[in-house]
């Protein structure tokens, strides 16, 4: 476990709102805010000043589910250590990750960002954020459930092998999707996954998954087969995500229980000073 430097209270977002942070209108809030901002052809064609203005935003307006500038850089330093080719996010809000890391991703001689996001109205922000900061010959976006686009994209032959993983998206699917991002043989020797939210709100069976060693992982998908499915994650973690325990997918893959994997969690801190964490895992091979 390794930890960052200690947060910057002056850099602080808006506080979190205890009953609804997200959806409610603030999204195309933004959007105005930022195509309305009086510096606004300074902000054209550079993704640093884009992610400037979303943070601007965030911090004098109100609150926005984000990445952050700390557990950002966790992902922007992993980037240009890992190089890869094909990065994809499940997950893209407001498009500040795919703005942040599509960039990292160009510098690092990347080729291809995915950004999936379900809701139609955030991915026709991220495309519009995008396009503002130059990005969309890296980056594109993918509208539609993760798993459902996960598999429409192997099949038509876009996506083959992913280098990095991004997870930041409904959290109950963290395990359910890794499992079948390994079934479909997009992550073997060499994949790296960097998962957000592992502290706050918090993703026990998603730790417990990739911390786990071969045989372990082999002992629990034999118990598990005559077991009625279940989701392992407390009811108010799914709660703050706006679903109910009966919308998580139960139908799931077995994955490659074969993977070995290499995991360890970066402490850090969420926009408002709460402390979180990215958890990194290295596919070692079978």
């Amino acid at each position: 476990m390794t930890k960052q430097s200690e947060f910057d209270p002056s850099k602080a977002y808006a506080p979190q709102e205890s009953d609804r942070f997200f959806d409610d209108g603030r999204e195309i809030q933004l959007l105005h805010y930022i195509y309305s901002h009086p510096e606004l052809e300074d902000i054209r064609g550079s993704p640093e000043r884009v992610i400037a203005t979303i943070d601007e935003y965030a911090r004098t307006r109100k609150y926005l589910m984000n990445v952050g500038e700390l557990k950002g850089r966790i992902v922007t330093n992993l980037i240009a250590e890992v190089r890869p080719r094909v990065m994809v996010e499940l997950g893209g809000y407001v498009g500040y990750s795919c703005i942040l890391f599509g960039d990292a991703l160009r510098r690092a001689g990347g080729q291809r960002y995915y950004s999936l996001e379900m809701n139609p109205e955030f991915a026709a922000i991220i495309a519009s954020l995008v396009d503002l900061a130059g990005l969309s010959d890296i980056v594109k976006v993918i509208v539609g459930r993760s798993d459902m686009s996960i598999r429409r994209l192997q099949d038509n032959g876009q996506l083959t092998h992913i280098d990095l993983l991004f997870l930041d998206h409904f959290k109950p699917a963290y395990v359910t999707d890794l499992k079948l991002c390994e079934s479909l043989g997009l992550i073997a020797e060499g994949s790296v996954i960097a998962a957000d939210n592992v502290i706050k709100p918090g993703n026990p069976a998603y730790l417990q998954y990739v911390r786990a060693t071969v045989a372990e992982k082999q002992r629990r998908l034999e118990d598990a087969k005559d077991a009625q499915p279940r989701n392992e994650l407390p009811q108010h973690i799914v709660e703050q995500y706006g679903r109910k325990r009966d919308d998580v997918k139960t139908q799931e893959s077995n994955g490659n229980p074969r993977l070995v994997y290499q995991s360890k969690l970066v402490q850090s801190f969420e926009p408002t000073g709460v402390p979180d964490g990215v958890e990194i895992t290295r596919c070692l091979g079978e």
